[in-house]
């Protein structure tokens, strides 16, 4: 199978989100204002659902396309219906 191809979009996508996430963290312990603390919640959502859609609009590209070259269509159709399931 071949690399996909926003792969390294999708691992800095998540290294944002986890670092989002470390200072969630942080400012929970530290008992940082509600506020602040919910804006980088959104930080982290934002940053893991897009992470999320590169990743599966990467997949369902590669997919179709295998289905196609791989005359495989009927187990791609299957991962295709259930890859969708996490749009």
């Amino acid at each position: 199978m071949a690399m996909h191809h926003q792969n390294q979009d999708v691992v800095k996508r998540l290294k944002r989100a986890n670092g989002h996430l470390a200072k969630v963290v942080a400012m929970v312990e530290s008992n940082a204002p509600c506020l602040d603390v919910a804006q980088q919640l959104q930080a982290v959502t934002s940053a893991v659902v897009g992470a999320k859609k590169v990743y599966i609009q990467d997949h369902i590209e590669h997919c179709l396309s295998d289905a196609r070259s791989e005359k495989m269509f009927d187990a791609k159709l299957k991962e295709f219906k259930e890859i969708t399931k996490y749009i």
